[in-house]
């Protein structure tokens, strides 16, 4: 292939010793990523799409080893070194940023030319055609490259589908879990909830000390018979809010029952401390309740046990009894909080306050 040939935009002709000729034109067609290299290692020309890749910087005039690390031949430190590996495979990145990635092959040309490099993105064609916009039009058209891309970006969209949908079935699996431990009138915990939690705090493998709390509240029944259930469903709520201000964010609050709450307080098992809370809420529980132009009587009877009382402490035996000594304090006037007490295997005492 001679200069002019490479250089020219005339009529093709055939030359049985050098081959076919090329415009370049025809070269940026079919190589649109080509680095034309004179006999002296300068860059002649680019092809478009490579000239993309250094948007305002003139390649041509340059030397090649100035304008690309290679990689992969090794040892090539000149262009003469390359010009004797004729046919060779190159690994190659631009020096500057960005250092875009790319592969291909040298061929030696004829009548002291220099060479061609045919070159490609290679591995790194995503993000090359992300970063410069680039389309179909810039490779060749035999290359499969675009049509990868569709098929890439098909299957990404499909996998952001896919996530999307497993997002929202996690989520309606999540939401489906909560509501299944939560009581739908208060929003506070469930019996299921409290017994799973009483599950793990009871495993010896936890040793996790915990208080336990069994609420039960007074008058209840008055209410429902004088104001009827909205009122008490009214009262209720108000409880559920009243604990949840009287407990810590780690804590749990469960209604269990009608008007049957328990409150497992975390990481506390110290009798004076639970005696304070207990306390409290029985103070705060008793402050009228206000409800359409009436007003809601209520108190509170707690029984609390302890899990340091037990030497394996159970769930069944822990919530049997904070249930004694809920009626303890029922049975003692209401209004009252009783602490169940362990003395020593096989015999238990009271302690009411």
């Amino acid at each position: 292939m001679s200069r002019a040939a490479m250089a020219g935009d005339g009529a093709d002709a055939w030359d049985a010793t050098t081959g076919p000729r090329l415009t370049l034109c025809g070269l940026d067609r079919l190589m649109p990523l080509h680095v034309w290299v004179g006999p002296t290692g300068h860059v002649q020309r680019v092809g478009p799409t490579l000239a993309k890749l250094r948007p305002g910087e003139g390649l041509a005039g340059r030397r090649l080893l100035e304008v690309f690390e290679l990689r992969r031949p090794r040892g090539v430190h000149r262009f003469a070194d390359l010009l004797g590996r004729d046919g060779a495979k190159l690994q190659l990145s631009f020096r500057a940023a960005p250092r875009t990635s790319l592969k291909g092959a040298f061929v030696r040309l004829a009548d002291g030319q220099g060479a061609l490099l045919d070159l490609s993105p290679g591995l790194s064609v995503t993000d090359t055609v992300a970063r410069f916009g680039l389309t179909g039009s810039d490779f060749p058209p035999s290359d499969p490259t675009v049509e990868m891309l569709y098929l890439i970006e098909a299957q990404s969209a499909i996998l952001a589908e896919s996530r999307k949908l497993n997002r929202r079935l996690d989520e309606a699996r999540l939401a489906a879990e909560r509501e299944a431990l939560t009581d739908t009138l208060t929003g506070l915990r469930n019996r299921r909830a409290l017994e799973h939690l009483l599950e793990r705090l009871t495993d010896a493998h936890l040793a996790e000390p915990f208080g336990l709390m069994h609420l039960d509240l007074d008058y209840f029944k008055q209410v429902n018979d004088s104001l009827g259930h909205a009122a008490g469903d009214h009262v209720l709520c108000h409880v559920a809010k009243v604990l949840g201000e009287e407990t810590r964010r780690d804590d749990m609050v469960a209604r269990i029952g009608g008007d049957e709450f328990v409150v497992i307080c975390r990481r506390c098992d110290d009798p004076a401390t639970l005696d304070r809370i207990a306390r409290r809420i029985i103070a705060r529980l008793e402050v009228p309740i206000p409800y359409a132009g009436h007003v809601c009587r209520v108190s509170a009877s707690i029984g609390t046990t302890i899990s340091s009382a037990y030497a394996r402490p159970t769930s069944a035996r822990m919530l049997r009894d904070a249930d004694r000594a809920l009626y303890a304090s029922k049975d003692g006037g209401r209004a009252r909080h009783t602490l169940f007490a362990v003395a020593k295997p096989g015999v238990a005492g009271r302690k009411t306050s």
